[in-house]
């Protein structure tokens, strides 16, 4: 096919600047696609075979939970999102309360789950809860959405969330804020180790929506000009609980 795609090509006029400089594209274009033809596929499609092929341009990461947690903070201020380590329960409370006041929130949206349902009511805040059929405009009302995660990836400093994890698809999109509690164990390395978590968690009933939050949401599109919140939170604020489970 590529040799009969370069004889059609050959036929072109190529007398006028223009019809050479096409002929010169397309001569490019088809030995790229001869070259890329070239190399075998991997027989191996598995996950040692994705683990290799990451690119090398990814940060490097350490073997420690301190390692784990040096490289998300790193992530965390270059991506514009806030990131926090506390010690216990407690004090994600204190966390919790010192964001609501510093924002003068008034009303949260969250979900049922281990650690949402142990800190949430201490806020004193109307609370809507996420669930089938939540009315969506009620959750775009609440100043801040809280969920919990599946996973904190250190080396992209993403925020691994899920249909089932983070109370449907809605709730860590439409609220301004989007605040994340994690678990020591959710903070991982690297992508592979994310997709190693979820394919242990979820086995073979996945959830219906796998979702990557690398950062609060954001365009460029205008005169590259950084716009935040454009499609989804303007703020993102991960709290991570260091207390071994």
């Amino acid at each position: 096919m590529v040799e009969a795609t370069e004889m059609k090509a050959a036929n072109h006029d190529t007398n006028s600047p223009a019809g050479e400089q096409r002929a010169s594209e397309r001569a490019n274009i088809l030995a790229r696609v001869r070259e890329a033809l070239s190399v075998a596929a991997p027989a191996d499609h598995g996950e040692a075979a994705a683990a290799s092929s990451i690119p090398a341009v990814l940060p490097a990461v350490g073997a420690t939970f301190e390692d784990h947690v040096a490289l998300f903070q790193k992530n965390a201020v270059e991506l514009r999102a806030e990131f926090k380590v506390v010690n216990d329960a407690s004090d994600l409370v204190a966390e919790l309360k010192r964001l609501a006041a510093e924002a003068g929130w008034r009303q949260v949206a969250t979900h049922r789950g281990e650690l949402t349902d142990a800190v949430c009511p201490a806020l004193g805040l109307p609370t809507v809860t996420a669930k089938s059929g939540a009315d969506k405009r009620e959750l775009e009302r609440c100043d801040a959405g809280i969920t919990e995660c599946d996973a904190l990836v250190a080396q992209t400093g993403s925020v691994v969330v899920t249909s089932r994890s983070a109370g449907g698809r809605a709730l860590s999109v439409l609220p301004p804020h989007h605040v994340v509690l994690a678990r020591r164990e959710a903070l991982v390395a690297g992508l592979p180790d994310a997709f190693a978590l979820l394919r242990v968690r979820y086995a073979a009933n996945y959830p219906s929506m796998i979702s990557f939050i690398t950062g609060p949401s954001r365009t460029g599109d205008i005169e590259r000009i950084l716009v935040l919140g454009a499609h989804g939170p303007k703020r993102l604020t991960v709290l991570l609980l260091a207390t071994p489970p």
